[in-house]
């Protein structure tokens, strides 16, 4: 459990990493160009002008940045002023850092965290749409962050205005989790009328940005954006969306990152909010959903558990059905592992710790990997070690 008011802002680790990730122009694969070149952010940080130059697509410009960044003024201004919104940075090495996102091929060299992350927030399923949306879809999409957020779900969305604001009230009102990616830097919020829906958000989950502190609004972060929300879940529902929605981004985001798409049905009659998200189902690009139900079937392991543990709530009176730390899934489930999940487990065992070693062991791609990981760790089969490492329990 990762929560602001326990934590210090940043560690010694992610101090090393906010100097790459506030030079300009030098983001995650730019850094991994680095890292493998010299094999530590310690040599990175102490290369000369010449060094740097020796890296694929770094040049004089990029090179003066980075020796740039050693200036400890500019690092420690950044970090007073989020301390004073009450916001921790973490870098993609810390352990607090949320491991799905590690996962995906560029994820955030360090991201900007106010509130609370848990664990417990893999189990994550985003909710996007138009921000001009009908009636229709600001029901479908308060029905579905209710129904998900009861069923121990994490909703993840943008905050924007439309359904995205809508999911994350429908989260906020079941008593679930909700996470925001912003595509601002924390000092603000936007649009600035969500202020007070961010404090709720933050009171029931965490705002979340890779950008810097004063990073204002702009129409070039938010599809960067997108690629957090749909990092951070296992899988996107789109609401409603005309032609030309940016939600269609975010499936297509989804696709890119081997993400389930999931689309609910717009009506017929009012194209202007529901051309892109019908398509989307005619295309074959997302999966119909109607119902809980429809989502848990498609998400597989993860889902058979979600179910098991939801009935298993509601067979006690008085019990709520949320999903904490602590909760341990029924001995069926842990006495049934499929072929895939075997395999992962026979990996580990034979010494493949982390998930690029065990997509190698397994011959399975990274976001099956990574979604039978969820399952095993809910499972109480595997557990997550520092590093994003897998150790048996």
């Amino acid at each position: 459990m990762t929560k602001a008011s326990e934590q210090p802002t940043i560690t010694d680790l992610a101090r090393q990493y906010l100097r790459i990730h506030l030079t300009p122009d030098v983001g995650p694969l730019r850094l991994k160009k680095l890292l493998s070149y010299f094999g530590s952010m310690d040599d990175v940080l102490a290369a000369s002008m010449q060094g740097l130059q020796k890296v694929d697509g770094i040049g004089p410009a990029m090179a003066r940045a980075l020796i740039e960044s050693r200036n400890d003024d500019r690092i420690e201004r950044e970090i007073e002023q989020a301390s004073a919104h009450g916001v921790c940075i973490y870098c993609v090495e810390d352990e607090a850092y949320p491991a799905p996102l590690r996962n995906i091929s560029d994820p955030p060299i360090c991201i900007y965290v106010r509130g609370e992350l848990r664990r417990t927030d893999t189990i994550a399923i985003a909710i996007v749409g138009s921000r001009r949306c009908s009636h229709y879809g600001r029901e479908q999409a308060m029905r579905f962050a209710e129904t998900l957020a009861n069923a121990g779900f994490t909703i993840v969305s943008g905050l924007a205005y439309g359904i995205d604001g809508t999911a994350h009230r429908g989260a906020v009102r079941a008593g679930g989790r909700t996470i925001a990616v912003l595509g601002n830097g924390l000092a603000s919020v936007y649009p600035a009328e969500h202020v007070s829906l961010a404090e709720e958000v933050a009171c029931a989950g965490a705002i979340v940005s890779e950008y810097p502190m004063d990073t204002p609004p702009d129409a070039k972060n938010f599809p960067p954006r997108n690629r957090i929300i749909i990092g951070l879940s296992l899988g996107v529902i789109v609401v409603e969306a005309g032609k030309r929605s940016g939600a269609l981004i975010t499936a297509r985001c989804a696709h890119d990152y081997g993400r389930e798409v999931f689309a609910v049905p717009g009506r017929v009659d009012r194209p202007e909010f529901s051309a892109g998200v019908n398509g989307l189902i005619r295309e074959s690009s997302a999966k119909l959903v109607t119902c809980l139900d429809d989502v848990l079937d498609e998400l597989q392991e993860v889902g058979q558990i979600m179910r098991a543990q939801a009935e298993d709530a509601q067979s006690v009176p008085g019990n709520a059905t949320v999903i904490e730390e602590s909760t341990k899934p029924s001995s069926t489930l842990l006495d049934t592992l499929s072929a895939q999940e075997r395999a992962i487990v026979d990996a580990v065992t034979k010494g493949s710790a982390d998930a690029d070693a065990i997509c190698e062991a397994t011959q399975m791609d990274m976001a099956r990997v990574t979604s039978l990981l969820t399952s095993l760790q809910l499972k109480g089969q595997l557990r997550r070690l520092p590093g994003n490492e897998f150790a048996m329990r």
